[in-house]
C-alpha cells in the first residue's frame, strides 16, 4: 500500500484557492451538515443511491433492525431528497462516512489538487473536478446496476470525494509523471516518481474493483468502480482542459 505525504511544489505559480475552498467545503459539510457523521437524515437524503439514479425518482425507505456480531443495530432508511435525485451526483461528492474517510481524501486532494489547479487555472479546475466526480458516481451507479446480486444492493447510498479526487490523480499522472512524491511505501519512507505512487494506487483500485465485479462483496463498503471511473475520466478530460497551455516541465 502507498500513502503519499507531499510532493514537489517548487514550480507552482498560483495560489490554489479553489483547491483550498473544496477542502474547506468538504470539512464544513462533514462537521456542520453531517454533524460529524451523526446526522443520518441529511446523509441518507443527499447521498447517491443507484436505484434512484437508474429509475429517475426519489425512494424513501423505513429504518430497519439487523443483527450483527450478536448486537441489534438500526440501519437508517433513505430520506426524501429535495428536488431532482440527479442533484445527489454533486452533493454526495462533498460528504463522507467518517473522519478517517474525510482525512484520507483531503490528504490526497491537498497533495495533488494544487498542481492541477496551477496548470488549468481556477475556473477550469473546478469544472474538471466536478465532471470527474459526476462521471465517477455514474460509473459506480451503472456498475452496481449491472452486477448487483440483489435489489437491496441498489439501495445502498454512496458518498465521498474519492471519485473526483481519482480524476485529479488521473490528470496528475499525465501532466507530472516524473514529479517526485514522498510516500510511505510498504512501511518505508521514500521518494518516488508520481507514476509509481499513483500507478500502485490505481493497480490496487483496479484489482479490488475486478474482484467485486467478479462476484465478491463490496469490501469495506468501498466503491472501487467510482475510483476507477474517476481516474479514467481524469486521464481523458485533462487532455481537453489542458489545451492551450504552453508551459513545459522538467521533472526528475
Amino acid at each position: 500500500m502507498v500513502l503519499p505525504l507531499y510532493d514537489d511544489n517548487t514550480d507552482r505559480q498560483i495560489t490554489p484557492i479553489v483547491n483550498y475552498a473544496i477542502i474547506a467545503l468538504n470539512i464544513f459539510v462533514f462537521v456542520v451538515l453531517q454533524g460529524l457523521g451523526s446526522n443520518d437524515q441529511f446523509t441518507y437524503s443527499f447521498s447517491t443511491v443507484p436505484a434512484e439514479i437508474l429509475q429517475g425518482h426519489d425512494i424513501v425507505t423505513p429504518a430497519r433492525a439487523v443483527q450483527y456480531a450478536g448486537q441489534r443495530l438500526i440501519i437508517p432508511g433513505l430520506g426524501p431528497t429535495p428536488g431532482s435525485v440527479y442533484f445527489t451526483l454533486f452533493t454526495s461528492m462533498f460528504m463522507h462516512g467518517g473522519f478517517m474517510h474525510l482525512a484520507g481524501n483531503m490528504l490526497f486532494l491537498w497533495i495533488f489538487g494544487d498542481n492541477i489547479e496551477d496548470r488549468l487555472g481556477h475556473v477550469k479546475y473546478v469544472i474538471f473536478y466536478l465532471l470527474c466526480g459526476v462521471i465517477a458516481s455514474l460509473a459506480h451507479v451503472f456498475t452496481t446496476g449491472v452486477f448487483a446480486t440483489s435489489e437491496s444492493a441498489l439501495l445502498v447510498p454512496s458518498l465521498g470525494a474519492s471519485g473526483a479526487i481519482s480524476g485529479v490523480l488521473g490528470g496528475y499522472i499525465l501532466l507530472h509523471p516524473r514529479r517526485r512524491v514522498t510516500v510511505i511505501l510498504f512501511r518505508f519512507l521514500t521518494d518516488v516518481p508520481a507514476y509509481v505512487a499513483i500507478g500502485i494506487w490505481f493497480a490496487f483500485q483496479l484489482i479490488s474493483g475486478l474482484g467485486i465485479l467478479g462476484g465478491g462483496n463490496q469490501e469495506g463498503g468501498v466503491a472501487y468502480a467510482a475510483h476507477v471511473g474517476g481516474f479514467l475520466a481524469g486521464l481523458v478530460l485533462i487532455k481537453f482542459f489542458n489545451r492551450g497551455d504552453s508551459r513545459t516541465t522538467r521533472e526528475y
